[in-house]
């Protein structure tokens, strides 16, 4: 298992401040990467989802540093995927390849597309997905695909929900590196995490999302996971 000091989170909305702020709480260096940070910076309302600007959230975990993508994949020794997925591949391309070479890239990210409203579609499935896509823009990369079937709350807090008793999932073609990440998801709390196997088994979480945005309008919240009963 490598041993982790410094990881860097690309994405400033929820999703991107749930894994930092917690990976800054168990004593991790974190950068925190942006398309342009004096505009992050500057940004006074709140977000599309209602959240307070990023430098409101920042002053609650002032070690937290906020860079280019560039300067934060220089920085990380792993790097956390957390932009939406319709930009994932541009934003990790201005990362620059060889700051995302050999190390790895745990990806969050899910091919949702809104061109039509709501509920969106997916941009890729059933015979690709966007890890796959990010693999293979990246080979000398190790992406290790999880925490996209659940909300950002609950990725790292899993508790909240049945004493963690419920199910996260992994793919990713590096098995040391999943042996890394899954020792980093264990130290959120989760208990129960299934390796589904190489970057190609990422189709079938990515394609949950369906199923998922549907039980977040029927349910009314987020606040739900999947449970694989053995």
């Amino acid at each position: 298992m490598e041993q982790i000091a410094k990881i860097a989170v690309f994405g400033t909305g929820p999703v991107g401040r749930s894994l930092a702020g917690k990976l800054s709480q168990l004593g991790y260096q974190v950068m925190v990467g942006t398309r342009d940070a004096q505009a992050t910076l500057a940004r006074s309302e709140p977000d599309s989802s209602g959240d307070p600007p990023f430098s409101v959230w920042r002053t609650q975990y002032p070690g937290i540093k906020l860079g280019s993508f560039s300067e934060a994949a220089a920085f990380g020794s792993l790097i956390v995927n957390a932009t939406a997925g319709i930009g994932s591949i541009e934003a990790l391309k201005s990362a620059g390849e060889k700051n995302l070479s050999q190390k790895i890239i745990i990806d969050i990210s899910n091919p949702l597309d809104f061109s039509r409203g709501m509920p969106p579609s997916l941009s890729v499935c059933n015979t690709d997905s966007l890890g796959e896509e990010i693999q293979r823009t990246f080979p000398d990369a190790k992406v290790v695909k999880t925490l996209n079937t659940i909300n950002s709350s609950l990725m790292v807090a899993p508790n909240q929900l049945s004493a963690g008793n419920h199910t996260l999932f992994m793919s990713g073609n590096d098995e040391d590196a999943k042996s890394t990440v899954k020792g980093l998801l264990e130290s959120f709390g989760w208990k129960d995490i299934i390796d589904l196997g190489d970057i190609t088994t990422a189709r079938g979480t990515e394609m949950l999302l369906p199923i998922w945005i549907r039980l977040w309008g029927t349910l009314g919240s987020p606040l739900f996971s999947f449970k694989v009963v053995r």
